[in-house]
């Protein structure tokens, strides 16, 4: 037996030696899944099968770092730098560098990351010249971008009826004219969008037969980790490579299928069974992660989960301690408690920053985390704030990178045709763009023939100038690395110049991201090449490449001695020794748009199990009675997943008491529409910051509230022909149902237009406040 085996579980093991045919591994949360593909791909290597013939996609570059390394270091030689590892993104990137001619596109095209594609959608609704308060801009690029996950092109999406209905209901009729008008744009600039990387990809395999065999036979073997999380665009691509061999190992936990907003669907795990005859399930079930009551916790909450593959972790670490739920007064107390029980932590147990994470449901609750851990002088990181690749400096240098290797690519000429300033204003670049679409040509070849078209002999000399630039740095390609060319852009354009001649702590700060940017270009050109195999493309293209599809995570340093804050979505895949879940309240967890279905519901509870799962040793559970929401301070009831807690394993001392579940129905859909209708949805806000010693032992914080008396909430079940109402005529006096409270009269209308709020006194339940902006009642009768 090989010593790599010597320390699997007997379902790990038998995971990896399984090694033809289908094979699908159901990897509970913790329950050592990287272990085991990396291992099974030690293992296919070393009974024979060669590295370049095994393909292993993951969701972050970060963890396709991590499977390269353990298999170097499993086998203890470079072999493995021959594996295709990485992102669905990067890898089929990969691929179309090689084969995008036959699709019609450059082989340097450009990859446009969600501000470039958001900026052309909002450029084709401009000249479209429809609202912009109906079409905006973030809107249609998601609504565009759920339709070709779910490979649904742009005529596909105009003749389909449903589809269009949606649309109409929208008040936004033209978003298929849009997706049309914007798919020939990007097609013109010789640009991919990210989604564009599977959805070509895909068109590549299905029109030419002989790539299709090509790649078929290249990867005899394929590996997807995270498998709950595809869409169906990577459904069907893995089903395409996969169809000659047959030797498809997913790996997954439908328990921690999250994603439905970006378009993955929990389906193509649940029917991975009926898609390959004969497919081989293992079950690991051991947890390695956390101790045995969180384990308890995790198990007891996701069982009311209909929609599953039915398992049942368990671990044989200690028992721990039990989980703690506390309510605060306020979101700002929540901020403090947190903060002060970190401190204490340290104190007392020896915790490290890094070993505690505050997850919560949207990027709008970071704030009082922040200012708390701020105020106590405790180090901290935030997930899903502005990447280094996102900074203005940055994007304005890649910019001139992106067009001397693309010279179609028109944001990134229209970022920098004027950057530094050199007298092309806003009227002529208007009139570039009018010319250019008027001759359907590119702006760069616009530019080329200027003299035809007009311009004053000053502005003509400015243009030739640039132009005579940009084709100088072109001419650098051939001759000199990525890092060569960058350093003479910098100089060239005197764009370096401009940021250091700024003497402001700002300024100093865009030239030293400046410096570390071409520092990265350096460190990537002198990183050794494959040595056993291909050699690694140095390219500048290449080097654009990699940095486009990185992801958050990606720019973050793990190890870093910080506090993680971030949003639980960010959160999948990380594991801390200490988690604060904060905001555990209606409508904000489970999340109000969220709930209308059991489907939708049922993903908000995978996601509380998520944040269950991230928990080694410690695990607290926080909520506030308010919380400020759109400007108003709003009464909370809390989470009905508290209600769903184990009592045993859990300590309330300061807390309240639960609410009762819900019923909801299923929802129906129907063809393009039905491959779309998983993905529409978006979730969070863009989010942008210690109070006094730890609270002494044995006493109360201020900020805690007392526990009160657990009141009962009167089960209710939804009439057969529950409809919500619209409510923005409610009346006082009006019978009304509701969901979950039952029926009632409103005896008040209190708060504005926006955010107005309704007193109802229910007959089983009492007076409640219901914010009407979130409330789903069916309106009985007119007022009295």
């Amino acid at each position: 037996m090989q010593d790599y085996l010597a320390g699997l579980n007997e379902r790990q093991r038998e995971a990896v030696l399984h090694i033809n045919g289908p094979l699908m591994i159901i990897a509970g949360a913790g329950s050592g899944k990287t272990k085991v593909l990396t291992t099974r791909i030690a293992h296919l290597m070393a009974t024979g099968v060669d590295a370049f013939n095994i393909l292993a996609l993951t969701f972050t570059n970060k963890a396709a770092r991590e499977m390269k390394e353990r298999v170097e270091r499993i086998l203890g030689n470079n072999e493995a730098r021959n594996l295709y590892i990485g992102t669905f993104h990067s890898v089929f990137a990969r691929i179309l560098r090689a084969e995008a001619h036959r699709i019609g596109y450059p082989n340097s095209f450009t990859i446009y990351d969600t501000d470039d594609a958001k900026s052309v959608v909002k450029t084709v609704i401009n000249e479209m010249q429809l609202d912009e308060k109906l079409y905006k801009p973030a809107t249609v690029y998601n609504r565009i971008s759920s339709a070709k996950n779910a490979l649904v092109t742009p005529a596909e999406y105009a003749n389909d009826y449903y589809i269009q209905q949606e649309d109409i209901r929208g008040n936004r009729p033209a978003i298929a004219k849009i997706y049309d008008a914007y798919c020939k744009r990007c097609f013109k600039n010789g640009a991919m969008d990210f989604d564009d990387l599977l959805l070509k990809f895909y068109e590549l395999l299905k029109t030419f037969p002989d790539v299709l065999s090509k790649y078929q036979h290249k990867f005899r073997y394929i590996m997807i980790d995270e498998y709950q999380d595809t869409n169906p665009a990577q459904y069907e691509i893995v089903k395409l490579l996969g169809a000659m061999n047959e030797n498809v190992c997913v790996v997954g936990d439908d328990a921690q299928s999250i994603y439905s907003f970006r378009g993955a669907t929990i389906q193509n795990i649940l029917q991975f069974q009926k898609d390959y005859d004969d497919v081989k399930v293992v079950k690991l079930e051991q947890n390695y992660r956390s101790t045995q009551n969180i384990i308890h916790v995790a198990n007891e909450v996701i069982r009311n989960n209909k929609a599953q593959i039915p398992k049942v972790l368990f671990t044989e670490n200690a028992s721990g301690e039990k989980i703690k739920i506390v309510r605060t007064m306020t979101d700002n107390d929540e901020g403090k408690f947190v903060a002060d029980t970190i401190q204490e932590q340290k104190l007392r147990n020896h915790y490290a920053n890094k070993d505690f994470a505050i997850l919560y449901r949207t990027n709008a609750q970071s704030r009082a985390f922040e200012e708390s851990l701020r105020r106590m002088n405790i180090p901290y990181t935030m997930y899903g704030g502005i990447s280094f690749y996102q900074r203005k400096e940055i994007k304005d240098f890649v910019a001139y990178l992106r067009l001397i290797v693309n010279k179609k690519d028109e944001e990134a000429l229209k970022r920098i045709i004027n950057y530094p300033v050199r007298g092309i204003g806003k009227t002529t670049i208007d009139k570039i763009l009018l010319q250019a679409n008027t001759h359907n040509i590119t702006m760069w070849e616009m530019l080329e023939n200027a003299d035809r078209f007009g311009f004053r002999a000053g502005t003509l000399n400015v243009i030739q100038d640039f132009v005579v630039m940009i084709r100088s740095f072109t001419s650098m390609l051939e001759k000199q690395n990525a890092y060569d060319v960058a350093f003479h852009v910098g100089k060239q354009t005197n764009l370096v110049k401009e940021l250091f001649n700024d003497k402001s702590t700002e300024g100093l700060q865009r030239y030293e991201n400046i410096q570390e940017l071409l520092n990265s270009i350096k460190e990537w050109v002198e990183s050794p090449d494959n040595e056993e195999g291909e050699v690694v493309d140095k390219s500048l293209g290449a080097y654009l490449q990699q940095i486009t599809l990185l992801t958050d995570a990606d720019n973050k340093d793990p190890d870093a001695d910080t506090v993680k804050l971030m949003t639980i979505h960010a959160a999948k895949g990380l594991e801390f020794a200490c988690v604060f879940a904060a905001g555990l309240e209606e409508m904000l967890f489970p999340n109000a748009m969220s709930i209308n279905t059991r489907e939708e519901l049922e993903e908000e509870r995978r996601l509380f199990y998520v944040v269950v799962t991230r928990a080694k040793k410690k695990l607290w559970i926080t909520y506030a009675n308010t919380r400020y929401k759109f400007g108003s301070l709003v009464q909370n009831e809390p989470s009905r997943f508290i209600d769903e807690l184990p009592a045993d394993y859990v300590d309330s001392t300061y807390a309240g008491g639960g609410t009762k579940q819900s019923t909801f129905g299923f929802g129906s859909t129907g063809s393009a529409y039905e491959r779309m209708s998983g993905g529409w949805s978006s979730t969070g806000f863009d989010a942008g910051k210690k109070f006094g010693p730890p609270p002494a032992k044995k006493t109360t914080p201020e900020y805690l509230s007392p526990k009160p008396e657990a009141k009962k909430v009167a089960d209710h079940t939804p009439s057969a022909d529950f409809q919500a109402s619209d409510v923005n005529d409610i009346a006082v006096g009006q019978r009304v149902e509701h969901q979950k409270f039952g029926f009632g009269e409103v005896l008040k209308l209190e708060g504005n237009q926006h955010n107005k709020m309704a007193i109802i006194r229910f007959d089983q339940n009492g007076e409640k406040k219901i914010l009407l902006n979130y409330a789903r009642l069916r309106i009985l009768n007119s007022q009295l």
